[in-house]
């Protein structure tokens, strides 16, 4: 089942882009689209891979979970698939995309690279570009929890595609936010559950309250934007059903509950294929 979970992230992060574009008029090209989930991909297989290296050697500093025990048993596999994969997208970035564009891209690629480097970096190493980045990433570390740099990174990879076609900037922005604090949310109560299961009540109370948010988002983007007030209330009702799961996941499967929660992620489908549909 974890080969399949390695594709829940990029498959949510193409859906909210195709959400995206689709709220603001615009359809954006295949290439970044394949950008997009060959670049989370690899974020996701390397970060499990960084995990499992730092849980095996001391397992006190990260509790190690299924999908990390696979990523590691298949690290010969899955470490030159990576570097296929980064290779590709980076051909893709270099030859498709425009100067604007590729600067934005690189501001997104930097970031995560000190977001990387922030949590697996640890103290030691040689080589100017981990003292750089270790220099850089420890004051954000520090002031921002994880799960909120995964989520605007998140964001801003599925924005990227979009605000490079579309003049409507401050409407995607707003949905933007939506998706970062509904990413934020979803890595956030995936870490409870696996190790903190008696603070379910505070996750469900903080996905009630977005859920609350995005609807009130919706409502004022309403009159005059109606495609993204829509694209925020999916996210709003993503929210709510991470409220349902959190109250169900004492009943679950850890795998289980774990897919489900990506799962719950994808209710922009339903805009695509009502668009489809007409």
């Amino acid at each position: 089942m974890w080969h399949l979970a390695s594709l829940d992230a990029p498959t949510v992060a193409v859906t909210w882009a195709l959400a995206l574009g689709w709220a603001a008029g615009v359809r954006p090209p295949a290439w970044p689209l394949v950008v997009l989930a060959l670049v989370v991909w690899v974020i996701y297989v390397v970060d499990r891979l960084l995990d499992a290296r730092k849980g095996l050697a001391d397992p006190s500093l990260h509790l190690l979970q299924a999908r990390h025990f696979f990523h590691w048993r298949n690290r010969r596999i899955l470490t030159p698939l990576c570097a296929c994969a980064t290779a590709t997208a980076g051909w893709m970035v270099l030859t498709q995309m425009p100067s604007p564009g590729l600067r934005n891209g690189s501001i997104v690629g930097m970031a995560t690279f000190a977001y990387l480097s922030a949590v697996h970096g640890g103290n030691r190493g040689r080589g100017w570009i981990r003292r750089i980045a270790r220099r850089i990433s420890r004051p954000i570390s520090r002031l921002v929890p994880r799960e909120c740099v995964v989520g605007v990174m998140f964001c801003a990879g599925c924005v990227l595609p979009v605000m490079a076609r579309t003049s409507l900037r401050w409407p995607v922005v707003a949905a933007g936010i939506a998706l970062a604090a509904l990413a934020w949310l979803n890595v956030g109560a995936i870490a409870c559950w696996e190790s903190c299961r008696a603070e379910s009540t505070r996750t469900r109370g903080t996905a009630i309250a977005l859920s609350c948010a995005c609807l009130v988002l919706a409502a004022v983007l309403a009159w005059t934007q109606p495609g993204c007030a829509e694209v925020v209330l999916a996210a709003g009702v993503s929210a709510l059903l991470l409220a349902v799961l959190d109250a169900m996941a004492p009943t679950m499967e850890p795998v289980v509950l774990r897919a489900t929660a990506d799962l719950v992620l994808l209710t922009p489908l339903f805009l695509l294929a009502a668009r489809l549909a007409a």
